[in-house]
């Protein structure tokens, strides 16, 4: 009885982390529409319910009814698969992520996570570079050469950010001596890795940026030179597959600096339950994602590759050295 009650468990939890993130694209796209608005001096969404609060449920109507348009000369069976190979890494990577230790829910005890795995932040990397496949097979099996060109530079991008990425995370690990997430926001009870780690922080945290393709490195879909990027030819739900990754991707990072740099679910002179201050930390760096992304213009390209080979890379390596030296 036992064992079912706990599989009925984490069947419960998985179903209800994949709703979440299947629903979370809806208010990010209002939020992310309103905080541009505010920005730029203007009202942002305000036709469709009020102060637009119904625009995300009309955008969701117009994908899903929307022609699902496959060009003549695509590879048609990588054109369907790419999208779901975009959006499937991240939903898998938050099985390993904690929201809290537990809570009490009729006398009984609850984890806030899936599975609490112990090389949970390699587990992480190792998925969430799966993404890729899913953006090179968009871009190639569209048979478009802007499509084709954006899923290259994409794939470049991506894979140039993820190396100092990886090493900013190492001097956090060189310090909580695991890598189970629970463990590395058991080790900051008392002060948060940001204090020690200032620059692994600031090097995630761009890379980060990188990662989710988020303005000033938007390079994947540069509208300017490449109509749409990777994505060009997509519309309806396959489009809106590649927007699901995008947030989803955006809603990780933020997590991940939260449990990696400030404290996780740790709180400091509030006296506010675990689970409120990992909300409003993960909604303060959201918010700061979509206040960069209306407020920075974009990298060129050859920029963007030398930020990542010539200024965080060295960055990162740097302060493995520097932690290995101060707490060895």
């Amino acid at each position: 009885m036992e064992l079912i009650v706990a599989l009925g468990l984490i069947i419960f939890k998985v179903a209800l982390l994949i709703a979440i993130l299947l629903l979370l694209p809806l208010p990010l796209t209002w939020l992310e529409r309103k905080i541009a608005g505010h920005i730029q001096q203007r009202m942002g969404p305000m036709r469709v319910g009020w102060h637009g609060l119904l625009q995300p449920v009309a955008d969701g109507i117009k994908l899903l009814t929307k022609e699902d348009h496959i060009p003549a000369d695509a590879d048609r069976f990588l054109f369907k698969l790419a999208p779901i190979l975009a959006l499937a890494p991240p939903f898998v990577v938050f099985v390993a992520v904690p929201f809290g230790e537990t809570v009490s829910v009729l006398g009984n005890e609850i984890t806030l996570y899936v599975s609490n795995l112990n090389v949970a932040l390699l587990f992480v990397f190792a998925v969430i570079g799966l993404e890729v496949y899913g953006i090179i097979f968009g871009g190639w099996a569209a048979n478009s050469k802007y499509a084709v060109l954006g899923s290259l530079r994409t794939c470049a991008q991506m894979i140039s950010y993820e190396i100092p990425m990886g090493f900013a995370v190492i001097g956090v690990v060189m310090m909580a001596q695991s890598m189970s997430l629970l463990d590395i926001v058991r080790a900051q009870a008392d002060v948060w890795n940001v204090v020690y780690q200032p620059v692994g922080f600031f090097v995630f945290f761009v890379a980060g940026l990188a990662e989710a393709q988020r303005i000033p490195f938007d390079l994947a879909e540069a509208e300017g030179d490449l109509g749409a990027g990777f994505h060009t030819e997509y519309s309806g739900i396959r489009f809106a597959f590649f927007m699901a990754s995008e947030y989803a991707i955006m809603l990780l990072v933020s997590v991940l600096v939260v449990i990696l740099f400030f404290g996780g679910w740790n709180g400091v002179l509030l006296p506010l339950p675990p689970l409120v201050w990992f909300v409003l930390k993960v909604a303060f760096f959201v918010y700061l994602f979509m206040w960069l992304r209306f407020t920075l213009p974009r990298y060129r390209y050859d920029q963007l590759m030398a930020i990542g080979w010539k200024v965080l890379l060295p960055l990162s390596m740097a302060n493995i050295i520097i932690t290995g030296i101060a707490f060895s």
